[in-house]
């Protein structure tokens, strides 16, 4: 059965759509620790981030390399943090997160509540950022 992430990835779950290349995804978290939570995946369904060959390992942090670009000239913040947990989804997955303080990072802290209106300005806002790299 195919995981939540590569069902968002064919188009038949809908997600706010950061970035896409032949490989790799970016999306919106829907459950973010900040404005611009994204998260980024390969497009092979791989449980174990550290299982992937070392190849697309590699091409995959190159490309989340450039999605955290798109996101730190779009959302006000210090830095980019990231995070590989991978415990709820069996999809090899990266959080990219806009941060200012260590706290921003807690995955047990009150997710924030978006519209979907704000969702949609957030991923749009990265992703025409994204285009322009």
């Amino acid at each position: 059965m195919a995981t939540i992430f590569t069902r968002i990835v064919q188009g038949e779950i809908p997600c706010y759509k950061i970035a896409e290349s032949e490989h790799f995804f970016a999306f919106l978290d829907i459950n973010p620790l900040t404005k611009g939570h994204t998260l980024v995946i390969p497009k092979t369904e791989t449980d174990y981030l550290f299982d992937l060959p070392e190849e697309e390992y590699a091409q995959l942090m190159l490309f989340a390399k450039k999605v955290a670009h798109a996101i730190e000239k779009t959302i006000e913040c210090k830095r980019i943090g990231m995070a590989v947990m991978g415990l709820e989804v069996p999809h090899a997955h990266i959080h990219l997160i806009p941060i200012c303080q260590e706290s921003d990072m807690l995955f047990s802290k009150p997710k924030l509540k978006l519209s979907a209106e704000e969702m949609q300005q957030v991923a749009t806002a990265i992703s025409n950022t994204f285009k322009t790299l």
